[in-house]
């Protein structure tokens, strides 16, 4: 798999500089140091709820591109690192985006329709398969004793639903909007989403929304039961930090329901893995209009890139 994975990502996958986020204030004890400086997600540790609050800053296109995948495994690795000890205790994890209006929009098409159009199956397959076990390893909250929370603040498509959907708690502002608009371009979500969907709504129910097209709105799935929590337009931090506030003393039994209900209803890496292959393989099989297609909203994912600041 590593392998895979550095002739996807090239072999710039190596963190930079340790970045303090102990807060220790007792001097003659060493300090955790916990190399999140990724360009592509901003991490802060807040001690006092024992919650490491990361975002999204993608800087090409707001969807799963090399440089956000290899960062979200880089930033994967440091929490099992900086934390499997359990010293200090980390009892949640937040991921959430701050590009304006965006979660994140999916797979990254270009690169996809690049292989497609090159006929490299073996490409479709590892690009899955990476974008599975990081999927599969926040589904299981890296066997660590956390609370996953996804916040969504903005648009929620394909892929990015299918991530959002791997956290234990979905926190979703009311504008947030959620797709799965595969189907418009002849393939089907191929990361997750046939697996957790059928597992809580029913085999029946998930293909009728993954087939639909529809855009649904945070409301509509908060009736579903797949987002937790509603807030108000740009209250969403805010509302984590209340559910955490809420919940703190009742962690260890959320806790234990969520590991729970990984063992009632497990998901396995390799039947990811299957289901990922059969959407490389229908992938390579899709018609020239579709590809056109796809690379017509790719060209809308770049669009909705982040503004770097000038000199940036």
């Amino acid at each position: 798999m590593e392998n895979q994975h550095s002739q996807l990502l090239g072999e710039d996958k190596h963190l930079l500089d340790a970045v303090d986020l102990s807060h220790s204030s007792d001097v003659d004890r060493p300090r955790p140091r916990y190399r999140f400086d990724l360009s592509e997600i901003e991490v802060r540790w807040d001690p006092s709820t024992q919650a490491l609050w990361s975002f999204m800053t993608p800087t090409l296109r707001p969807a799963f591109n090399p440089l956000l995948l290899r960062d979200l495994q880089a930033w994967q690795n440091e929490i099992g690192r900086s934390f499997a000890s359990g010293d200090p205790q980390l009892k949640y994890v937040i991921l959430g985006s701050r590009v304006p209006g965006v979660f994140n929009l999916g797979g990254d098409l270009s690169v996809v329709a690049d292989m497609i159009d090159a006929g490299d199956l073996d490409g479709l397959v590892r690009y899955a398969y990476l974008c599975v076990e990081i999927l599969y390893r926040n589904m299981t909250a890296q066997g660590l004793p956390v609370i996953t929370i996804a916040l969504i603040q903005g648009e929620t498509v394909g892929g990015g639903f299918e991530t959002a959907l791997s956290f234990d708690v979905l926190v979703a502002e009311r504008q947030a909007r959620f797709s799965l608009p595969e189907n418009a371009f002849g393939l089907f979500p191929g990361v997750g989403a046939h697996s957790i969907l059928t597992r809580r709504l029913g085999a029946a129910k998930a293909e009728q929304i993954m087939l639909s097209g529809k855009t649904f709105t945070a409301e509509e799935l908060y009736d579903l039961g797949l987002v937790h929590v509603l807030a108000e337009p740009g209250e969403g931090e805010a509302a984590v930090q209340d559910y955490m506030a809420r919940n703190g003393k009742r962690q260890g039994g959320h806790l234990g329901i969520y590991r729970a209900s990984r063992e009632v209803n497990p998901i396995t890496m390799e039947e990811l893995q299957r289901v990922a292959r059969i959407w490389a393989e229908t992938a390579l099989g899709i018609g020239a209009q579709h590809v056109k297609v796809m690379r017509r909203l790719a060209g809308i994912q770049a669009r909705r890139s982040i503004e770097l600041p000038a000199g940036a």
